[in-house]
């Protein structure tokens, strides 16, 4: 079962630095008028989102909250997330004013390390880390400065697990306040076909969740939809407190034509076994009753009432017996008894008598139901197809008798032999859970916690109710020889009714015709084999649909399940073979991005130090001599990923820089003032950027002499439906025709739905989503300057996320190309030598020379030495210039 803590956003006052009022536009988010509905403290929480993509059981969840500091001073915002206990993390980033800092999966102590030096500098950081195995926590806080955005995006994964016939995925809602935009979204796709789909919410009455919640599903397609309204989310019609505080449960099943279903992808294969209507094999339970003093009360009341309504369960042909421990040990019966009408009606009765007493003595109460179990079977008095299982139940540590957990483990290690399952429930908290994991683990079953709470017994018996009817006993998956690599666990001591066993690997050769999976089994009357044959084709036929599936979901999944496996095998090792486990669980998680109890997250901001480079000035002595928050510190810095880069500034200059040759080449395009040239154009993501040339102020008629410059830039993504305009004199935002206008002298970041601009001292960033970041740079001079006017420079810092198709003056560039320098020689000018170049089948002459890269300094700049292509970079730009005009900036 999964289970989500929703996000709560925790508001703490801090000093810190006003930022500046934004114009008026769609965009503002700053000025003199009354806070909206949904403020807490000055920090409006704008949206939250879940969004979950479900592909054979393996979810991927993206958990997104947006909030924007509508207060005059800096706050401080922390996400607080609980994940469900089987999930991994497998990324978070922060963006703050639309700038993404993504976090950093690395083994737990290095960082642990980067953390705690991140917090020494009074950096902003977060650390994901997991307690034991369950992977609770995650906390994260950041000061915000006033009217600035902040958004927080937690990813993580699970396999669910099925639980009583039916897959759940299990939200916990709390977002303490008004959420403008509060929504749940979740696609599943089932190969299999969905059978049964439904979701529920435990805050909120049918009436209300009707009209906020769709649900459907229809094949191997379902999809469920939250998203209340602001009025829907209201305690009360006048109230501005939220009612979202409770649980939010989607579950579902598939069809099962067959008992299995194989599914292969990339290599990868995952293997579903789930059979129905085979008869339930008979049992023989010892239940093994911590009765100490500290069970005393309400909580022996309530193990009371889960043992009468589980006797009630017992079917005639299952055998059972009571073994009570504390500072002794007794038992109901001798031997185990069959739960005949007349037993089990003893039985109650005895269950009513049980009282506390004295001290804790697991290891003998333990030993006494093993033994019991391994007697009968023995004696022969119970069926011989039926299987055994030990349930232990106690609420603290061993404190009499044998107390060492080891040596305890030894003993029901050794007495059990593999037999059969040992299950142990740890009551509350005042105990050794690993001890009873570990235990448990060691002997095919596994541990649970019950919680102190009202619905005890009914924890105790819904456990009860997984294991009660098992249908299938010595269960072996078996594959063709020498065919598989890497399975994930195939032999289980049990199938029990409701659940599903689930097998993962890797093939040997990708191009195999078919398939052939057997599934070994014994069962109530009879030996059982299961056999799963794929026919490889129609097996692609089958997974078409890929946009509807995220990734190498199959893969990921193998991974999950192996490091889950590796987990649980290295709680129970030792010396030599733990270090082993250790290893291989610490690579996996590492090189599939998981978070696991062997690594930590760590998100923390840019080092500021020399080598960084910064598109806005950095802070001088004054700033350096004020205080001011991590936000803002942020608006005056800027490390642009190590790529190469290509740009075009100055008369127009183009520049593009080619990190293996640790060289560049550059060349110029003449053209008339007013022509429109196009510098990229990506037909896949749907942005271009194009540029218009001005010329100086009394421009010559010589083309050789004349002085022409950028004027103004238009950037534009057709699939966001964004425009920015760009001139010397403002920024003009279109987003779905809306228009924002700024200032160059705005400090101002303006972010939506993947789109991000920010405006600094003659600087500007767009950004779009992860990979693809522009700057443009003003350069000013005199405005009574006789000839020269102002211009602009454009620089490409990241391009990694734009398709192969991508052209233009600049974008053809943006795939990696060759090309060779070779005899340098004088040149006509006495300070430049020329040399030949051979690029794109072309052999052309070139010159040696420097332009400016301004990034860092827009009115000094940086030299950088480059080849100087003549001639329009005719020979290295495809086609001739003249193919790159085009009519209008859009």
């Amino acid at each position: 079962m999964a289970s989500v803590w929703w996000p709560c956003l925790i508001l703490a006052l801090l000093s810190g630095l006003a930022a500046s009022g934004f114009p008026r536009s769609p965009f503002r988010l700053l000025g003199k008028r009354s806070l909206p509905e949904g403020v807490t403290d000055g920090v409006e929480v704008y949206s939250t989102i879940i969004n979950s993509k479900v592909t054979s059981r393996f979810a991927h969840n993206v958990v997104t909250t947006r909030a924007v500091n509508r207060a005059d001073k800096a706050k401080e915002v922390s996400f607080d997330v609980e994940l469900p206990k089987t999930a991994f993390i497998t990324n978070f980033t922060l963006t703050i004013d639309g700038v993404t800092y993504p976090g950093n999966v690395k083994e737990k102590e290095a960082a642990k390390k980067q953390y705690e030096k991140a917090v020494s500098q009074g950096k902003t950081a977060g650390l994901v880390k997991a307690s034991g195995r369950k992977l609770e926590k995650f906390t994260v806080s950041v000061n915000v400065a006033a009217g600035s955005k902040v958004t927080f995006e937690l990813t993580y994964e699970e396999l669910l697990k099925r639980h009583k016939g039916k897959y759940e995925m299990y939200l916990k809602i709390q977002p303490k306040q008004l959420v403008k935009h509060f929504e749940i979204e979740a696609d599943i796709f089932e190969p299999q076909g969905i059978s049964m789909l439904d979701a529920v919410a435990s805050f909120i009455t049918n009436d209300l969740l009707g009209s906020a919640l769709t649900k459907s599903f229809s094949g191997k397609k379902g999809h469920v939809s939250f998203k209340p309204s602001l009025d829907q989310q209201r305690s009360c019609p006048t109230c501005t407190d939220s009612l979202l505080n409770g649980d939010f449960t989607i579950t579902y099943d598939v069809n099962r034509e067959s008992p299995g279903n194989v599914q292969i992808v990339n290599g990868y294969f995952v293997h579903f076994f789930a059979p129905q209507g085979l008869p339930v094999v008979p049992k023989s339970v010892a239940f093994v009753i911590d009765v100490s003093s500290s069970m005393a009360g309400r909580k022996l009341e309530q193990t009371k009432e889960a043992l009468l309504r589980i006797l009630e369960d017992m079917k005639e042909e299952d055998y059972l017996n009571f073994i009570l421990f504390s500072g002794d040990v007794s038992t109901w019966k001798e031997h185990l008894v069959q739960a005949t009408p007349e037993n089990l009606q003893e039985a109650k009765t005895f269950v009513k008598s049980i009282d506390d007493k004295g001290m804790t003595n697991i290891n003998d109460g333990l030993l006494k139901g093993i033994s019991m179990l391994n007697k009968a079977r023995e004696e022969h008095r119970v069926q011989e197809r039926s299987t055994s299982i030990v349930i232990m139940l106690t609420d603290g540590d061993a404190n009499v008798g044998e107390s060492r957990p080891e040596k305890i483990q030894e003993n029901v290690r050794n007495a059990i032999g593999g037999k059969f399952p040992l299950y142990n429930l740890g009551f509350g908290n005042n105990l050794n859970y690993n001890f009873l994991e570990n235990m448990a683990l060691e002997n095919q079953g596994f541990a649970r916690r019950i919680y102190e709470d009202s619905d005890a017994d009914l924890q105790l018996q819904g456990f009860y109710e997984e294991v009660a009817n098992p249908l299938l006993t010595g269960v072996k998956v078996e594959y063709p020889e020498n065919a598989i690599l890497d399975l994930t666990q195939n032999t289980y001591q049990h199938f029990y009714d409701g659940s599903e066993i689930v097998v993962a690997g890797r093939l040997v050769e990708e191009d195999m015709n078919s398939f052939k999976a057997d599934v070994k089994g014994h069962g109530a009357t009879n030996d059982l084999t299961f056999t799963e044959e794929v026919d490889m084709k129609e097996m692609e036929k089958a997974l078409q649909e890929r946009d509807y599936i995220f990734g190498d979901y199959i893969e990921r999944l193998w991974a999950y399940l192996t490091i889950e496996q590796l987990l649980e095998k290295r709680k129970k090792a030792h010396g030599e073979e733990k270090e082993n486990l250790t290893a291989q669980a610490l690579d996996l998680s590492l090189k599939y991005h998981f978070v696991t109890p062997l690594t930590s997250m760590v998100v923390t901001k840019p080092e500021d130090n020399e080598d960084e480079r910064a598109i806005a000035d950095k802070p001088g002595e004054d700033a350096e001599a004020t205080l001011v928050s991590p936000a803002t510190s942020y608006l005056t810095s800027y490390q642009p990923p190590q790529n190469p880069y290509y740009y075009v500034d100055g008369d127009p200059h183009f520049i593009i820089q080619v990190p293996e040759k640790d060289d560049a080449l550059c060349f110029n395009i003449d053209e008339d003032p007013g022509t429109v040239l196009r510098l990229i154009q990506d037909p896949v993501t749907g942005l271009t950027v194009n540029g218009q040339i001005i010329g100086d102020k009394r421009g010559s008629p010589d083309s050789k002499t004349r002085k022409t410059y950028f004027g103004k830039l238009g950037i534009a993504n057709a699939q966001m439906d964004v425009q920015v305009e760009v001139t010397t004199e403002k920024i003009t935002l279109w987003n779905r025709a809306m228009p924002s206008t700024f200032s160059w002298l705005d400090t101002v970041t303006v972010t939506q739905d993947g789109l991000s601009v920010m405006i600094n001292k003659k600087n500007m960033v767009v950004s779009f989503g992860d990979g693809v970041t522009f700057v443009v740079v003003l350069h000013q001079v005199w405005k009574k300057h006789p000839v020269h006017r102002d211009f602009l420079g454009f620089y490409v810092v990241d391009s990694h996320r734009m398709s192969a198709q991508t052209h233009g003056l600049l974008g053809q560039f943006f795939q990696p190309f060759d090309f060779k320098v070779s005899d340098i020689r004088p040149g006509s000018d006495p300070t430049k030598s020329d040399a030949t170049l051979v690029v794109k089948n072309h052999q052309l002459t070139v010159t040696r020379g420097s332009q400016k890269d301004y990034r860092k300094d827009a009115s000094v700049g940086t030299k950088v030495a480059c080849w100087f292509v003549h001639n329009n970079g005719q020979g290295l730009i495809d086609g001739v210039h003249t193919d790159y005009v085009i009519p209008s900036l859009f």
